[in-house]
């Protein structure tokens, strides 16, 4: 038969006891640096593998985390903004170097709201990313938004949750400097400046502060937000091309709505970026396809998915959480 190391054997080894060898192996911030590489270096030794299954048991965690991503009520999944599949992807990573595994939905009506992830032990706590624009999504996970649970969103309609986002008013601020160094003159904000998606309203008054600064007004041409992003691009050119008001710079609320202006105007004669300089926010991938390639805002995915786990995990150690921004930068591609 087969000799099985145990703990025991592990600290024999090490000359330290089992429970300073469990406690090591745990993670434990009791155990020195230089107690746990002497125990990890005897597990190594003798092959020991810890028993996870066991001691999340034990601790009574999942290891899990649950990602719940809000579409709007009606919406196919497969329409959802490639946004938010670029930051489940960082989440994802963030997670499992922390050793979490995720347990992913999509949501968007009241018959398949849930978020009692920890009282049905699926998950150990919960990240929340998606649409603002489902009031009854948002109505409901606010009402979990309460001491004992762990859970925390990207961007929320209302400063209330816990919350982490995008600098906003600090890339539209850039977006402003790029189409003035470009040597624009009128540049022109399109989006829902009062949308529930409050991001776009942060990003047209940084737009605008920088632009005042300039000696410039910042105009802005709202959207239907029944429409598709895509759309509310298109129609909004059009409306801008009726009205006859001089532009020869867009700063779009969101990277989809650009693509629509990029086709409006394409479809309108309109050359970009020779007469027209456009750029989104978001950095989605498909931009770097479109026709000329989008230039656009990008937030730093990699620290947006670290934020929403660390924070997350925070919460279950029961720290308190603070919003948070991540930062961003200009991706100069062709428009």
């Amino acid at each position: 038969m087969a000799f099985r190391v145990t703990a025991f054997d592990v600290a024999q080894r090490a000359g330290v006891t089992q429970p300073t060898v469990s406690r090591a192996l745990n993670g434990s911030p009791k155990v020195s640096d230089e107690t746990r590489a002497k125990v990890l270096q005897a597990a190594q030794e003798l092959g020991y593998v810890i028993n996870q299954n066991a001691t999340r048991l034990r601790r009574g965690e999942t290891m899990t985390l649950a990602v719940v991503l809000i579409g709007r009520a009606g919406e196919s999944a497969t329409e959802t903004n490639p946004f938010y599949f670029s930051l489940l992807g960082s989440v994802a990573a963030a997670a499992a170097a922390k050793g979490y595994n995720l347990l992913v939905s999509f949501q968007d009506s009241p018959g398949n709201f849930f978020g009692q992830y920890d009282d049905a032990r699926q998950a150990d706590g919960m990240i929340v990313i998606g649409t603002t624009q489902n009031p009854e999504a948002w109505a409901y996970f606010r009402g979990l938004d309460h001491a004992d649970k762990a859970w925390v969103c990207w961007g929320a309609p209302d400063d209330d949750l816990r919350w982490v986002r995008s600098e906003n008013e600090g890339g539209g601020r850039i977006a402003a400097r790029y189409l003035l160094e470009s040597g624009r003159k009128h540049p022109v904000f399109i989006g829902a400046r009062a949308s529930q998606q409050r991001q776009f309203g942060e990003r047209y008054d940084g737009f605008a502060e920088e632009l005042r600064t300039a000696g410039l007004s910042a105009p802005a041409i709202e959207v239907d937000e029944s429409l598709s992003r895509e759309e509310q691009g298109v129609e909004a050119v059009r409306t801008l091309l009726q009205s006859g008001q001089p532009f020869d710079g867009i700063f779009a609320a969101c990277d989809l709505t650009a693509l629509g202006v990029l086709r409006a105007l394409s479809e309108s004669g309109i050359s970009v970026p020779e007469r027209v300089s456009v750029i989104g926010f978001d950095g989605i991938r498909a931009g770097n396809y479109s026709s000329p390639p989008l230039t656009t805002i990008e937030p730093d995915f990699e620290q947006a998915g670290d934020l929403l786990v660390q924070n997350v995990l925070n919460r279950i150690s029961g720290e308190p959480l603070t919003h948070q921004r991540v930062p961003v930068q200009l991706v100069r591609r062709g428009s």
